[in-house]
């Protein structure tokens, strides 16, 4: 079974990623379908498309677009699947909704993990559009950006990720706008739900 542009993927694990361990319990953090945040963005791949080669292969793990696998629903009250849904647990996946497989970066897409923001006048955990980059690109690494670099990245340019229990922001190597010298006293923001995955 093969679709001729998209792969056909199923999810990791759920297709919600709505449940934290707390103290050896579970604690379900969100009940609601739309609510985009808590969609599971882990994928297996079953199929590659026919019409093109490419590295990604079945069964390698890939981390996807929150609307893949997200429900809706209709004016009727009825749930909905999402648009990219093919049948079971399978699901159509184009070439530009995958941002990493086998922990490399798809295209043109980086991860950065989010730093602490240690000015006390400033009434917030993280640093605002800083970051260090902890997943590069064939496109940064030729202007010569590498893992561990801070950088700075353009306003709502990030969405959230879990990856092996890090929270990390994909984005576009174009929303890389500034590379800086460490100071020396950054620290990543991690918080201690992301590592309950």
């Amino acid at each position: 079974m093969k679709s001729l542009y998209n792969f056909i993927i199923k999810p990791y694990d759920k297709r919600y990623d709505n449940v934290r361990s707390v103290d050896g319990k579970e604690l379900i953090i969100n009940t609601s379908i739309e609510d985009h945040k808590f969609v599971s963005k882990q994928a297996i791949v079953v199929s590659t498309p026919e019409a093109f080669d490419t590295d990604i292969r079945p069964n390698d793990k890939v981390y996807v677009h929150h609307n893949l696998f997200r429900r809706w629903y209709d004016q009727k009250g009825k749930q909905r699947n999402s648009s990219t849904h093919f049948k079971d647990d399978l699901y159509f996946c184009s070439l530009d909704q995958i941002y990493m497989y086998n922990n490399k970066c798809h295209l043109d897409y980086c991860f950065v993990k989010p730093i602490k923001e240690i000015n006390d006048l400033y009434n917030k955990k993280e640093k605002e559009y800083f970051g260090i980059l902890k997943y590069s690109n064939k496109s940064l690494k030729r202007v010569g950006l590498k893992p561990g670099d801070l950088v700075v990245f353009t306003p709502n340019s990030e969405f959230e990720f879990i990856i092996e229990g890090e929270r990390l922001y994909c984005m576009k190597s174009n929303d890389i706008a500034v590379t800086h010298e460490h100071e020396g006293n950054e620290e990543e923001n991690n918080p201690s739900w992301a590592k309950s995955n």
